[in-house]
């Protein structure tokens, strides 16, 4: 699975580092870092990432989800939710959207390469 790209999709600057660097340290390329929904949807045009992890909440006009939906539907590649939020109705939301991964905040190199490892197999 080395040096497959991974989008990262996380506004907060201290998680998104250290999901980078647990990312590099397993041996994937992160390909680039998105804030927003629409960075996201530019992104991925731009580096047709193998996977995206996908945070839910996020700012601007599409949240974790709505942008999950548009990558899936016109890209057809994985997401994986990296989240803080496992409530009931978030997580209800989230698999509507048939999510290909769920990792709860927060999260250890393990979660990391064994949801990546399942979705790129």
């Amino acid at each position: 699975m080395s040096g497959k790209p991974v989008l990262l999709v996380e506004d907060d600057d201290i998680i998104a580092k250290i999901a980078e660097w647990r990312l590099n340290n397993l041996g994937y390329q992160v390909c680039g870092r998105a804030v927003s929904g629409a960075e996201a949807m530019e992104m991925v045009v731009k580096f047709k990432p193998s996977v995206v992890l996908m945070d839910i909440n996020l700012k601007g006009e599409l949240d974790g989800i709505e942008t999950a939906k548009m990558i899936k539907k016109g890209f057809n590649i994985p997401v994986i939710y990296v989240t803080s939020h496992s409530d009931g109705p978030t997580v209800e939301r989230a698999r509507e959207t048939k999510p290909d991964g769920f990792i709860i905040k927060p999260f250890d190199d393990n979660d990391l390469r064994v949801a990546i490892e399942l979705v790129l197999k």
